[in-house]
């Protein structure tokens, strides 16, 4: 874990994000030579006619709920559904509940724990299901902002600024961040290069911003999260694939899940089910040859993923650069371009 690990000032974390979205600064990493301080609107400029963008079009619940069990205060953040009425959720204090215990969120608007799992997780059965649950967590849930902005306290401003503007597929608790930075502007300007365009579905779960609390990566364990690529998702990226045209994975969800979809010989298969890929130096790329993303955790699995994609030193040195640069850092932060070190 140590090899993952940097420094970084907390004034560099970004608490909002840029205004413009395309405003942000962009970072190219190619596979070899000198880095190059870009902005967001450059990314037309980088890519080629023929290449295409993966973009994971999932959208951002309310997932954090305040609640009660008898007197005791007790919040939960869902971070996976796995029925139409129940979600897997991180609980605090988990100490206070039992499976039978019933939290009260509002009137009328209940839960029951089935299971309760290590490391603060329970299972929840709602007192409802499908969109009337969607619903109530509309009216009674907050957004989970990750907790190094504002100490995840979300506020009416957040409400757009942590969607993506193609969020679609309700069922997220954290945003896929790199795509926080496409406006409409942007998205016409890489249709007018002739850069292709794919969505695929990666529902990121509150999981993504649990620390890794091994000394060993091996002994690390990924939550599940629920990914579909569509038969028509994959085909439009095999054809762009087959034509010449590269593989352009707009966040590590889309990384992930493409990576999890796509078979040996790099041909991307429709997929719904869950993953748990996790993604360190020695992992041998299927499909995706850039990536767009932002700038990571110290000692995180994203920090990891990206050292994989592109080199552990390589990445290194660009977050060094980054930071003397004045990039601005995680979820509302800057990005980075990174092309695929050859293994």
């Amino acid at each position: 874990m140590d090899d993952f690990d940097f420094d970084l000032p907390r004034e560099m974390i970004a608490e909002r994000p840029a205004t413009p979205r395309d405003a942000s600064r962009l970072l190219h990493v190619p596979a070899s030579g000198g880095l190059a301080d870009l902005g967001v609107r450059d990314l037309p400029a980088l890519l080629a006619p023929g290449d295409i963008l993966v973009f994971n079009d999932t959208r951002v619940i309310p997932a954090r709920l305040a609640g009660r069990r008898g007197l005791a205060g007790i919040e939960v953040t869902l971070h996976q559904r796995t029925g139409l009425a129940r979600w897997k959720a991180f609980a605090r204090p988990a100490k206070k509940l039992k499976p039978g215990d019933r939290v009260d969120f509002a009137e009328g608007f209940s839960a029951q724990v089935a299971e309760k799992g290590e490391m603060g997780e329970v299972i929840l059965d709602f007192d409802r299901a499908g969109e009337d649950l969607m619903l109530a967590l509309e009216a009674f849930g907050k957004l989970p902002l990750p907790p190094y902005i504002r100490q995840g306290e979300a506020d009416e401003r957040d409400t757009g600024d942590y969607q993506t503007v193609f969020a679609r597929e309700k069922g997220a608790v954290a945003a896929p961040t790199a795509g926080l930075h496409f406006t409409p502007d942007l998205l016409a300007a890489l249709e007018a290069r002739g850069v292709k365009r794919a969505t695929i579905t990666l529902h990121v779960g509150a999981g993504t911003f649990l620390p890794v609390k091994v000394d060993d990566t091996d002994d690390h364990r990924m939550h599940q999260e629920i990914g579909v690529v569509t038969p028509e998702a994959a085909a439009a990226v095999n054809a762009a694939r087959a034509a010449g045209g590269r593989v352009v994975a707009v966040g590590t969800t889309s990384l992930r899940l493409l990576e999890s979809a796509a078979d040996p010989l790099g041909t991307l298969q429709p997929f719904d089910d869950a993953t748990d890929i996790f993604i360190t130096p020695g992992h041998s790329f299927r499909l995706a040859d850039m990536l767009l993303t932002n700038f990571h955790l110290p000692r995180s699995t994203l920090f990891m993923l990206v050292s994989a994609f592109s080199g552990l030193e390589r990445m290194r040195a660009a977050y060094e650069h980054a930071k003397a640069a004045g990039y601005r850092f995680y979820s509302y932060g800057d990005c980075c371009l990174l092309e695929r070190t050859p293994t």
